[in-house]
């Protein structure tokens, strides 16, 4: 059963502690089998691939192929209803506009000493972006990845996905094309990651990796970086909702389910000022759980990790808001703009009784790829600068370097790097 606590329960504190310390993912060691499949996709190539993805996904490549053909990326379209395709449109838009709102101005100027400074941004040259598949397809998450690096400038963008019988979801590859992803393979799990790293014959490599998977992908993901960068681990997800009682109980229960149902480990938390408020919140969920389709999902969700927390005032949630740091923060109260400034660590906060977190996954226009386990502590979610590099200038000329070069030669000569100090000293003679 979900976790109820109360403010006023002298246990509160220790109860709340345990909520917070509490670990929702399996603790799942693959590190040696992660090791293994890197080392042999980086000493044999596409025959490792060829190898690892028969043996995990059943499919020949030597058959379907590694790549994707552009017409079956094309025809994707066709395979969708209007309906579908029209949303994934929309969804496009909003994404596109809102991260090229993003992109940042290159800076220079020249300073009081005269010495000319600057900072320009730079795209990467090539990304790789893995998407699950298999069972579960995720068009949406096609078009967070791809259209913030096609905004960025990144000149080769590439998806990885695993695929199901050798066929991939039409609706991913429709997205994929709506962001102007040519290049597509049918690979996935680490062989995919490493593949990305390290190049093959029939895959070059890239120079960034990002997008989710399970234990296996973070984990290739995590040994693969610092020959490749990525953009986070991603953890189960998890949504905090701050509610008074004058929301509609069901509105609010749905809201804690759309969490639950993405998987087993994903928390749903409730905040509220009114106990009565908490229970009919329960009961509600109670009962729309009989005929949700992934109701067992999400059902184990809620009972495993999910929780009702009642404070004496809403004034107190903005400290225990950033004590749970969450990936999502929905604040359905009468002034939840005044309430969000008090808060710190949260991924994305959703503002308002008609806000629901869901929105945000697919047509809001703000990434959905966001921090989980508590680490909008001291990151972000996906956005343009994570496809943007940062390069600094500098610019002395003799008067300008005359200004500042006995401070730099003090400091040179202080940490005993003499070639340091005479590098800038023989140009003042």
């Amino acid at each position: 059963m979900p976790v109820k606590l109360c403010a006023t329960d002298k246990h509160y504190a220790e109860k709340l502690d345990h909520l917070l310390k509490k670990e929702r993912a399996k603790a799942t060691d693959v590190a040696d089998v992660v090791s293994k499949i890197i080392e042999d996709v980086r000493h044999n190539g596409d025959a490792a691939l060829i190898a690892l993805t028969k043996k995990f996904d059943s499919i020949d490549l030597t058959e379907k192929g590694f790549r994707v053909s552009l017409e079956e990326i094309r025809d994707a379209r066709g395979s969708v209803s209007k309906e579908q395709l029209t949303a994934l449109t929309v969804a496009a838009n909003r994404i596109e506009s809102f991260h090229a709102n993003q992109k940042p101005n290159d800076l220079s100027y020249t300073d009081e000493q005269g010495v000319g400074l600057g900072l320009r941004w730079s795209a990467l040259d090539a990304v790789g972006l893995y998407v699950p598949g298999g069972t579960a397809s995720y068009p949406s998450s096609v078009l967070m990845n791809a259209i913030p690096s096609r905004v960025a400038g990144v000149k080769r963008r590439v998806i990885t996905v695993p695929s199901l019988n050798g066929e991939i979801n039409p609706m991913v590859l429709a997205a994929a094309d709506i962001a102007g992803i040519t290049e597509v393979y049918r690979i996935g799990g680490a062989q995919a990651i490493a593949a990305l790293a390290y190049g093959t014959s029939s895959i070059a490599p890239v120079d960034k990796i990002v997008g989710p998977g399970n234990a296996y992908v973070a984990t290739a993901k995590k040994m693969v970086y610092g020959k490749v960068g990525i953009d986070s681990i991603a953890g189960p997800s998890e949504v905090v909702i701050v509610a008074d009682q004058k929301n509609n109980p069901e509105w609010i229960a749905y809201d804690l389910l759309a969490q639950a149902e993405h998987d087993t480990a994903a928390q749903s938390i409730l905040i509220t000022d009114n106990n009565s408020f908490a229970d009919l919140v329960i009961s509600a969920i109670d009962n729309l759980l009989r005929d949700l389709p992934r109701s067992e999902i999400a059902e184990k969700s809620w009972n495993d990790h999910g929780a009702t927390i009642v404070l004496n005032s809403l004034d107190e949630a903005p400290s225990l808001i950033d004590m749970l740091a969450p990936e999502h923060l929905q604040l359905a109260t009468d002034n939840p703009e005044k309430l969000s400034k008090k808060v710190s660590h949260a991924g994305a906060i959703f503002l308002g009784r008609y806000t629901p977190e869901a929105i945000g996954d697919y047509v809001a226009g703000p990434n959905h790829v966001l921090p989980t386990n508590k680490t909008a502590r001291f990151s972000s979610g996906l956005s343009v600068f994570d496809f943007l590099k940062r390069t600094t200038i500098v610019d002395c000329n003799r008067d300008s370097l005359r200004e500042i070069a006995s401070s730099a030669i003090s400091l040179a000569k202080a940490e005993g790097l003499d070639a340091h100090a005479r590098s800038i000293a023989i140009r003042m003679k």
